[in-house]
Order: structure tokens, then sequence, then C-alpha cells
């Protein structure tokens, strides 16, 4: 996945780009580069390299008399990996985190069911390899996180599918959101069986049973998920 810019120029596309996520600058909303100039402290080459960069992702146009403006969500490049990330800062957007459980319940169990039929040994030593990191993870949120990613990351490599496998910026993007809510609880369950299961159908070269060992694990994962925001929503109600 893409790291953020850097530079002045990174850090325009970060600022305006986040903001347009946040609703900030709401569809439709007009963009004056020379208040971004004045606010950010940097010249018009910046700002204008910035506006060329978010419009490129379908986030912003540009008209004569109109000027710059937001465009509607429905032109934005939301498989882009900056905008992915966006989603995920602050609080996260139900919203989005539905769509990507949806999309891993779609992509992930398919992926699992090839990997059983086409993996080799080295995948099933990376997958033991991000197993293991997992295990001695313990409360270390960080570590569980990363761990859990590479996971997923080598469990589609091994369908060994090019066009599958860059699935991984739609699933890491939303997955560190959610493992980042999820494993930085003091409520998230043992994430290790759930994977172990799936490891094991893969390495018996069982398809269905990959499948449906995803499935379960997704489950769980769904349910820690809404059981964490149902105690954010109580704790903000009391």
């Amino acid at each position: 996945m893409n790291q953020p810019a850097r530079g002045l120029h990174g850090q325009a596309v970060e600022i305006i780009g986040e903001r347009i996520i946040r609703g900030t600058y709401a569809p439709g909303a007009s963009i004056y580069p020379d208040q971004i100039e004045q606010e950010l402290g940097v010249s018009k080459t910046v700002v204008r390299e910035a506006l060329r960069v978010l419009a490129s992702k379908g986030l912003i146009g540009s008209r004569q008399k109109r000027g710059t403006f937001v465009r509607p969500r429905s032109d934005w490049n939301l498989l882009d990996s900056d905008l992915l990330r966006w989603q995920g800062l602050g609080i996260p957007d139900a919203t989005f985190l539905d769509n990507l459980g949806e999309v891993r319940s779609i992509v992930e169990p398919a992926g699992a069911r090839l990997a059983a039929e086409r993996r080799d040994e080295a995948d099933l030593a990376a997958l033991e390899d991000a197993l293991e990191r997992m295990a001695a993870a313990g409360s270390d949120a960080h570590a569980a996180v990363e761990a859990d990613l590479a996971f997923h990351r080598v469990l589609l490599a091994a369908a060994h599918n090019e066009l599958l496998t860059r699935m991984e910026v739609v699933i890491e993007a939303g997955l560190r959101v959610r493992d980042h809510i999820v494993h930085g609880s003091d409520h998230s369950a043992d994430a290790v069986p759930a994977h172990r299961a799936v490891l094991d159908a893969v390495r018996a070269r069982e398809p269905e049973a990959a499948a449906r060992a995803v499935h379960d694990l997704l489950a769980q994962a769904t349910a820690d998920l809404h059981h964490l925001i149902d105690d954010a929503a109580r704790r903000e109600t009391q």
C-alpha cells in the first residue's frame, strides 16, 4: 500500500485530501487555492501540483467561471490507496467498514479456495510465520495488526492470481483500521485459532474447508467489531 507522500507537496495533498474525505470540503464546495496557499504557507506551485494529484484521484474538478470544486463521491476513485487510507483516519466511517466487510466476504473465501489448490511450500511457510507472529504478539496491538495483515496478504498471494493479489490494497487499508480498533481493545477474541483453521485447510489442500474457515474468521471479526462499536455508542449516551 502507498505510504503518505513527503515534503510540502505531499503534505498539501494529505491535508486537502483528508478534508475532502471527512466532509470539511463537501461535494460541490468550492476550493480556493489562494486561501490554501496562505493557510499552509506554501507556494502556488505546491498547491497547483497538490490539486493536480487530487484531480487525478477524482476528488476535485475545475471549470471556467466556477473554479476548483469537490466532485461528487460517485466520481471518486475509491480504490485509490490514499483514499482508502484517508477513510480510515480519525473516527472510522461505518459505511466504509460495512463495505469492507462485504468485499472481504466476496474476495477472501474465494482466494482461500484457490490457495488450497495452488499453494506451494513457500506459501505455507509464510502463512506459518505470520501465524507465529500473531501468537507471539500478545497484548502488543501494533505487532498483532501487522501479523494479521501479513497473514491475509500471503493468503491472497497463495492463490497465485496476480489480479486477485491486487485486491490487497482494498483489504489491507480497511483491515488496518478494523484491526487497530479490535486489537486496541481489552475485549477482542483470540484471533489465532480462526487463522490456524484457515492455514490447516490450505495445507491439507481442502478448498471448501479453507473457504468455510475464512468465512468463520470473517464472522468472528465482524462480531468483534460490532461489539466494540456498540460499546462505544453506549458510552457516548451515558
